[in-house]
């Protein structure tokens, strides 16, 4: 049986485990990513257990911890004590699922049992090539804005390296201080992610681009990979007020950049921000990772 004193937070040692189960049990959405958690764990304190062949994610966010379905061979018995555990020390939502197979198999395991989308967590993944190119006319208007940044600045696009990564460690504090981060919890959480990223950046694996004018880093963006066909922009920040449109222009380098290895980007959800949600349905998404949930009513009239 499993138990909640058998998970241990995930850490930079974890990444080779992590990477060789992946490989072998390639992900989908960029939540289960070894970067994402370990970015994030100081806000969803992330955990893992190894069990039978498989590995168990949980994530505990305001004291309130919910279990994903193993990451591994199909094994009913296994997924059985998942849900068990999840019965006894999740919230009232303590079982969600990540991608299409594992929710495939929970229908098939359960079909009484009701699986509720999480629309505002699903990823957002594009065809690299269509982000690189702009072509056709559904980018149009992204295109003419790009373009026109291209004739109003100079500016040159390099990858991040040990050589420039300490300007984007000052870059990100230019960045939070004109976002107030501090002020905002959202942001205060973002921050540390993004900078415990910049500071592990070649120990956790990641990647990333820099568009700089008159030698100044006017955005960043900050890239890791969910599996051999599809990369995910973690971060991407710029500073708009100041050189319009550099969010289009860093989106598409980035693109660039990751076309030659990767026919899939995924951008990552839009947490239900209307903005935000525009924003990335404009770039016209190949398809989206969908999100579900079981709760606690339902797995205990279904699975006990």
């Amino acid at each position: 049986m499993l138990k909640l004193t058998d998970f241990k937070p995930v850490s930079l040692d974890d990444r080779d485990l992590l990477s060789r189960h992946y490989r072998q049990f390639p992900q989908v959405h960029s939540d289960n990513t070894f970067a994402n958690m370990v970015c994030w764990n100081h806000y969803a304190d992330y955990r893992f257990v190894e069990a039978e062949g498989s590995i168990v994610l949980s994530s505990t966010i305001d004291g309130v911890t919910a279990f994903r379905m193993p990451i591994g061979p199909k094994n009913p018995d296994l997924l059985e004590d998942v849900i068990d555990l999840a019965l006894r020390e999740g919230g009232e939502i303590p079982l969600r699922v990540l991608d299409p197979a594992n929710e495939e198999w929970l229908r098939e395991r359960y079909p009484d049992l009701p699986l509720h989308e999480n629309r505002d967590f699903f990823d957002y993944v594009y065809r690299t090539e269509d982000l690189a190119e702009l072509a056709g006319k559904g980018y149009a208007t992204i295109r003419r804005q790009v373009n026109r940044f291209e004739r109003e600045y100079e500016y040159v696009v390099e990858k991040i390296t040990e050589e420039n990564i300490d300007e984007v460690w000052e870059f990100l504090v230019v960045w939070c201080e004109w976002r107030d981060c501090d002020s905002v919890p959202v942001l205060a959480y973002e921050k540390d992610a993004i900078l415990f990223a910049v500071n592990n950046f070649f120990t956790i694996g990641l990647e990333g681009w820099i568009v700089r004018i008159g030698g100044t880093i006017g955005a960043i963006s900050i890239v890791g990979q969910v599996n051999a066909s599809m990369a995910v922009v973690h971060f991407e920040k710029a500073l708009p007020e100041t050189y319009r449109d550099i969010y289009k222009v860093i989106a598409t380098e980035t693109a660039a950049g990751l076309r030659d290895r990767y026919p899939y980007v995924n951008r990552e959800c839009d947490m239900g921000v209307p903005g935000l949600r525009e924003s990335k349905t404009r770039y016209r998404p190949a398809y989206m990772v969908e999100v579900h949930s079981a709760t606690r009513r339902d797995l205990e009239a279904c699975c006990r």
